[in-house]
């Protein structure tokens, strides 16, 4: 199944359905209520439930998941009254209607064992009871954290990474990699709106969040307990990334932004060739893969190297160019409008644009390597100094729209399309010693550069329906339909060399990786559906609940790696000290050079299929605790295909079925405290390059990668155990324990060959990960008045991790009692906000700190590599200025620490990226 691209499929369409609300003028003396019932408890919509305007003849019942509209309200100060049997009826006051507009307004209603008088309370008061982030929390059923968009807007966060990371025990590596409780990031899924997604990255299975701009979510929602309703990879946590639903009213947002990086901006940093469009992500046709013979074969005759290399674009080198200020774009509307075919309901709609565009530089650069120097000794290796520039463009879109049909079926189509690109210039200069007779004579200065650009897409395309069946039965299913590419159109490398300070560079033609040229392409497409039925059983006062559901993912993926390598056999010395611009077209021209490809490069095709079949029940014992127990089956198939350069094939499959149970008991102390313990057992399955056995070389003086097909799933099991007080609305204090067991867990190490050290994955025999988390979050007025407008939250969580490596045949590692590969001993956030008493003018001091973690492993006698501890500030400042115009000021990286890397006490790589800030201007007419 295809569903057509989001951009051609809704975009269009959701904005034609503005017109309507903006031509037609409703009556000035109604508006609507627009909302949604909740049980208290467990958060679940509830339907059935009477919604009456006192005073009127007015009402509703509300339909699925608890939604309910009341279209003529009379305009100004009314009442609600929300009734159902079972539950304490429920008096809202001071709730004002706009005159031809909306308000919404959602209820919470408590189950009664007998029939209780109503409850009355004040429309603020409730919508305080029901506030997102942390009600979400409250009535989950395991552990749950939540960022929402209110939340987001506070922050100076600009895609979905950075926001996540203020979730309590999580970690982003790299701007994008999110890790939870210091597990690698393989250890953590991804979902659109529900629905799993891939992985545009192609030794990662996790996807890079940063493709998702901050204007386009609702909510990012961290679960860190596994459910039999979850896929069964969940091992660390799942993130779900909700996309913006649509508002009760019309909304128009216009937002423009531009930014300062401190070292930077209008400063002179290197660069990259500019081709065509791509400062919107897309790869200009001067980077295409020539088509110069039969690329079949390992080497390029003559004729066709003069071809191949003549459709190449010159540019080899990075050159200096003056960096431009940080920049970005935003447009959003949103509302509902009346469609006369639905007989007068009206249909939900929300579509928007972004785009922005970074100038990035890792500034001080070091890179090497460290090596075994003699006994209880290392050294470096290899040691390199430069700078890197890099030029981001990320854009993206949402179409969404949503109706009721009836009271009882909401159908959602919801469509997302994000595309992002890095032109990046590396330049560096030091000592080539793998060459050396003598390792500490250093006879030798290299320098190295490399050109790389590369562009990714993420597409989603979901069609939601849910549909309640009485006051308690419902059925959920979805249909995504998802697809990422990640093309490396045409990464260039270059090595020069100099035997002695007083000698020129030259380009050392005969060494096979002095002049590379690199191609890689990757596409992937799934298509998911799954469906969950859940009925309720048992008396209206205390009832348990039954789900039961499937799920099927059919994932099929094409990379391919093209290096092509060139050599000249007859070029002279003066020649070699040309600039590679000036001495390739010669060569070209001439038929002086030779094209060869590295025969262990290649392409792989993987199809990958899971089937899941699951059933849960949530069953009340006594008015305090609620169990919740079920297992999930899945059923994994994968067919690896991989094709190398020199012709030689490897077919694999690889198949499992395991049964994943669940079981959780949560304890209700009093309205406002729970306990909540829970058991279960997941896996995680190695990613299809990983178990690819290409290979692929990295730039000269950096270690290689090599697949290993013989990697097997492993198994974890995990025990959680939370504490979780909510004292007053917005307010939180709770401690948890966990720990897991793992069963082969993958590691990256590094592997002693005799052509050097590479890097591949093995499966270690065993490994054991626990730790506590603490969070908090508390209004500061009470400590006395003028500290009202202050809230403060903090987080921390330590860990320990303790791995059985194994795999002595393959790799020695270099201790056999050491953490995990990426966990951290620790994660701590901390903030301060400050508002006004209307919200319109706010203030964000944010602090993030990770402890040190491993990066790789090492291989004897060379030490394990860490990433080192990184303090990073951040801060935002929003307020209105007039017209509908807000402005909004941040800050981030504020102390400009620097990122590290360090193996035995020596730096393995170190640099800075500088402060950014931005200022934003949004519109909201």
């Amino acid at each position: 199944m295809r569903i057509p691209h989001p951009l051609v499929l809704a975009v269009a369409p959701a904005f034609a359905l503005a017109a309507p609300a903006v031509s037609q003028q409703p009556a000035r003396t109604t508006g609507r209520i627009v909302g949604r019932v909740v049980d208290a408890a467990s958060g679940a919509g509830l339907a059935d439930v009477g919604i009456q305007v006192v005073g009127t003849t007015l009402g509703t019942l509300t339909g699925v998941d608890g939604r309910f509209t009341v279209p003529a309200a009379p305009a100004g100060s009314v009442t609600l009254m929300a009734r159902r049997i079972g539950y304490q009826a429920k008096t809202v006051t001071g709730i004002v209607v706009p005159a031809g507009g909306s308000v919404e307004q959602s209820i919470a209603l408590g189950a009664a064992t007998v029939q209780l008088q109503a409850v009355s309370v004040t429309a603020s008061a409730e919508r305080g009871t029901v506030s997102e982030a942390l009600d979400r929390q409250r009535t989950a059923t395991g552990i749950v954290n939540s960022v929402t968009a209110e939340q987001i807007a506070r922050s100076p966060d600009r895609d979905a990474a950075q926001a996540v990371q203020r979730v309590s025990g999580v970690t982003v590596t790299d701007g994008k990699y999110v890790l939870v409780r210091g597990l690698g990031e393989r250890y953590t899924t991804a979902s659109l709106n529900g629905a799993r997604m891939p992985s545009p990255e192609p030794e990662r299975k996790v996807v890079p969040l940063d493709l998702f701009p901050s204007a386009l979510l609702q909510s990012v929602t961290t679960s860190k307990t596994f459910t039999p309703d979850q896929p069964g990879d969940f091992t660390g946590a799942s993130v779900d990334i909700a996309t913006r639903e649509f508002p009760a009213k019309r909304l128009v947002t216009l937002t423009a932004t531009t930014g300062y990086n401190s070292i930077a901006t209008g400063r002179t940093v290197l660069g990259g060739a500019r081709l065509g469009t791509e400062w919107l992500g897309l790869g200009g046709s001067g980077r295409a893969l020539p088509a110069g013979g039969d690329l079949a074969v390992r080497a390029l005759d003559p004729a066709q190297s003069r071809r191949f290399v003549g459709q190449l674009h010159n540019n080899w080198t990075p050159f200096q160019s003056t960096a431009r200020p940080n920049a970005g774009l935003g447009a959003s509307i949103g509302g509902q409008a009346p469609l006369g075919f639905l007989g007068g309901r009206s249909i939900g709609y929300v579509a928007s644009l972004s785009y922005a565009y970074n100038q990035e530089v890792r500034a001080d650069e070091l890179r090497q390597l460290v090596v075994g120097g003699g006994p209880a000794q290392v050294r470096a290796f290899n040691s390199l100094a430069g700078e890197t520039g890099r030029e981001s463009v990320l854009w993206g879109g949402i179409a969404n729209v949503s109706t009721l049909l009836g009271t009882h079926t909401r159908i959602a189509l919801n469509n997302m399309y994000n595309r992002s690109a890095d032109n990046e210039a590396h330049l560096d200069e030091g000592f080539d010693e793998s060459q050396s007779v003598d390792p500490t004579a250093h006879a030798s200065t290299i320098r190295r550069s490399w050109l790389d650009f590369v562009q990714r897409t993420v597409r989603s395309n979901q069609l939601r329906g849910e549909h309640t069946i009485g006051a308690r039965q419902s059925l959920d299913w979805t249909i995504t339909s998802s697809g990422v590419t990640r093309d490396q159109p045409d990464r260039t490398d270059v090595f020069l060399r100099r035997d002695t300070p007083r000698d020129a560079y030259v380009l050392p033609l005969g060494e096979p990786r002095a002049a590379r040229r690199l191609y890689a392409a990757l596409r992937e497409n799934s298509v998911a559906p799954q469906a969950s039925y859940r009925v309720q059983l048992g008396s209206d006062v205390r009832p348990w609940t039954l789900k039961v559901g499937g799920a099927y993912r059919d994932t099929r993926r094409t990379a391919s790696n093209e290096p092509f390598f060139f050599t000249s056999p007859s070029v002279t010395e003066a020649e070699l000290r040309q600039t590679p611009e000036q001495l390739f077209p010669t060569l070209t021209a001439e038929n002086r050079v030779i094209v060869d490809r590295d025969p262990a490069s290649g392409a792989y095709t993987a199809n990958d299929r899971v089937a899941a079949g699951y059933g849960m029940a949530e069953i009340p014992l006594g008015d305090h605790l609620r169990l919740v127990g079920g297992a999930r089956v899945e059923s994994w198939r994968l067919a690896l295909n991989t094709r190398q350069t020199v012709g030689d094939r490897f077919d694999s499959t690889y198949t499992s079925t395991d049964v994943l149970p669940s079981l959780a008991l949560n304890v209700k102390l009093t309205d406002a405290q729970n306990v909540r313990l829970s058991a279960s057992r997941t896996l995680s399955r190695p990613e299809y390059r990983e178990l690819s056995p290409l290979q692929e070389r990295g730039p000269i003086g950096d270690l290689d990668f090599v697949g290993n097909p013989s990697l097997q799933r492993a198994l974890i099991d995990n025990v959680d155990a939370r504490w979780e007080l909510y004292p007053n609305p917005g307010e939180i204090l709770s401690l948890a324990v966990f720990a897991k067991r793992f069963d082969h867990p993958i590691e990256r190490v590094q592997v002693s060959t005799n052509g050097g050290n590479i890097y591949s994955f093995v499966n270690a025999d065993a490994a054991h990960n626990y730790g506590v988390e603490l969070e908090a979050r508390k209004g500061l007025g009470f400590l006395g008045a003028p500290l009202r407008p202050f809230s403060g939250f903090a987080n921390v969580t330590l860990m320990k991790s303790t791995i059985t490596p194994g795999n002595t045949d393959i790799s020695a590692l270099t201790s056999a009692d050491r953490p995990m590969v990426g966990q951290a001993p620790y994660v701590v956030n901390t903030g301060l906000s400050w508002a006004t008493a209307g919200g319109g003018t706010s203030a964000t001091l944010l602090y993030n700190v990770v402890g040190r973690a491993i990066a790789a492993t090492g291989t004897k006698p060379t030490p394990d590599t860490y990433v080192q501890p990184r303090n990073m500030l951040d801060l935002s400042l929003q307020f209105p200025l007039a017209g509908g115009v807000a402005a909004k000021l941040n800050g981030r990286n504020l102390l400009d620490a620097p990122y590290e890397e360090r193996a035995g006490g020596l730096t393995r790589v170190r640099y800075r990226t500088g402060r950014v800030l931005s200022m934003a201007l949004t519109w909201t007419p």
